[in-house]
């Protein structure tokens, strides 16, 4: 051995210890903890259709009380009411918008991932 790659050990030594701490103590070693699965919570359906028709159901958290009740839709902002519920369409998108090219690269990254599934290897 040279007198260079002795004076190097040491350095060499000192990362070893390093990398060993540092899997001891981010637990990198250690098994991961099985979870146990939780029982999922069935909630009753209402089925009274006078309270569907006049009242928020659900939406009381609380034990006590009563759900929200239902205004007239004359009370309700206008807006509202312009909400789209329907998936986009690309042609209802504007080619000059950032939005419609958004639109193509996500239906595009779709798409890849759909072929890449079902490739074997």
């Amino acid at each position: 051995m040279s007198l260079l790659s002795i004076l190097r050990l040491p350095k060499f030594a000192e990362n070893i210890i390093a990398v060993q701490y540092t899997l001891q103590v981010k637990n990198y070693a250690v098994e991961k903890k099985k979870v146990k699965a939780q029982e999922k919570i069935i909630l009753p359906v209402e089925k009274d259709v006078n309270k569907l028709l006049n009242y928020v159901c659900g939406s009381n958290i609380y034990k006590e009380g009563e759900d929200v009740k239902l205004k007239p839709d004359s009370e309700y902002p206008e807006w509202l009411w312009k909400i789209r519920t329907e998936p986009l369409k690309l042609s209802d998108l504007d080619p000059n918008t950032k939005q419609y090219w958004r639109y193509i690269r996500k239906q595009a990254l779709i798409k890849n991932n759909k072929f890449k599934r079902t490739q074997r290897f």
